[in-house]
């Protein structure tokens, strides 16, 4: 049975063209630096998004904290918002591989203030720790892209504390793709960025870390640290080529899909969209007013083929993805209203 899934863009699975390359990729040990199509990705990822040298690794998290371990000391202070994935969904991993303290703002939907940044920085005192980072994220995991200009105030307010900036980029190209810009306008704002394969790219297994010659040597070894240091890796590279050359260029069917999703939803009676916080492929939704239990939907969506999670913090998600078309979102829709029609 074909499901439609729209419990995130990570569900997604490799292309045929995607298979195809991995089936015939030229691959060697990855960690003797003997894997030429593993290289092949790590010199086109670099190039794509603007930096000297990029570092494939396993997913986005083990990216985000690779980020966090080399650029700071432990005990060193990192400032981001309360909402951003290293935060929120990286388990707490920060305090346990890099050793870090997180100072968290409150954004404003994914954006932090420049100044409250600013004035977050330590000064030098024996008893306050060293700002080591800052972080950012783009597009953030609320669905929103953050403003470019927003992005380059704080990057300067870094450079004039030399402070160096992480941007958290795992949709990166989603974020660009709303922008319409090329993605070296946003990653000029930041020092280092981490960025998938997967999610929307569709590539089955993996993300880049990207900056400096410099952080990236250093990176490289703390991969090896985390347990990162991968074999015969090229089959994996080959499918990420893929995704940057190819997939890259069609992610704005995925937002065309989620604003059509989110304009359909809206007409519900009892369901609240916020349509300007569809800017990528995540459509979030209050339907608490319609009365009907969301653990209850996820089953019934399920008997009907939609794969969905449940609520989280009052709020409903649904991504579009490659795999998931208009004459899909008009059946999900189609459902939902019946469901809440009938319900008992």
């Amino acid at each position: 049975m074909r499901y439609i899934d729209l419990r995130s863009d990570t569900v997604t699975m490799p292309t045929d063209k995607m298979r195809e390359a991995m089936f015939r990729a030229e691959v060697g040990d990855d960690v003797y630096g003997d894997d030429p199509t593993m290289k092949e990705l790590e010199d086109y990822a670099a190039k794509l998004v603007g930096k000297e040298a990029s570092l494939f690794v396993p997913s986005g998290t083990f990216g985000n904290q690779l980020a966090l371990l080399t650029h700071c000391k432990r005990g060193d202070e990192v400032i981001l918002g309360d909402d951003c994935h290293i935060v929120q969904h990286e388990v707490g991993a920060s305090s346990v591989i890099a050793g870090v303290q997180l100072r968290t703002l409150r954004s404003n939907k994914g954006a932090l203030d420049p100044q409250e940044v600013k004035a977050k920085i330590r000064e030098e005192d024996i008893h306050f720790p060293e700002t080591g980072l800052i972080c950012l994220e783009n597009a953030h995991s609320n669905g929103r892209v953050i403003p470019l200009e927003n992005m380059q105030e704080i990057h300067n307010i870094a450079r004039e504390h030399n402070i160096p900036v992480h941007l958290d980029g795992a949709r990166l190209f989603n974020a660009a793709t709303y922008l319409n810009v090329d993605v070296k306008e946003i990653t000029k704002y930041c020092d280092s960025v981490m960025f998938c394969l997967s999610k929307g790219l569709c590539a089955p297994v993996g993300s880049m870390l990207a900056g400096s010659r410099e952080f990236i040597d250093r990176a490289r070894k703390g991969r090896k640290l985390m347990g990162g240091g991968l074999r015969q890796a090229g089959f994996l590279a080959a499918a990420g080529l893929v995704a940057l050359k190819e997939m890259t260029q069609r992610l704005k069917d995925d937002h065309e899909n989620a604003l059509l999703l989110g304009r359909e939803l809206s007409k519900i009676p009892g369901i609240k969209v916020n349509l300007d916080d569809i800017h990528i492929n995540m459509v979030f939704f209050d339907m608490s007013q319609t009365g009907y239990d969301t653990n209850k939907l996820v089953k019934e969506f399920l008997n009907r083929g939609i794969k969905i999670n449940p609520a989280e913090n009052g709020l409903m998600r649904f991504v579009t993805n490659y795999w998931v078309t208009a004459e899909d979102i008009c059946y999900v829709v189609n459902t939902l209203k019946e469901l809440i029609k009938n319900r008992a």
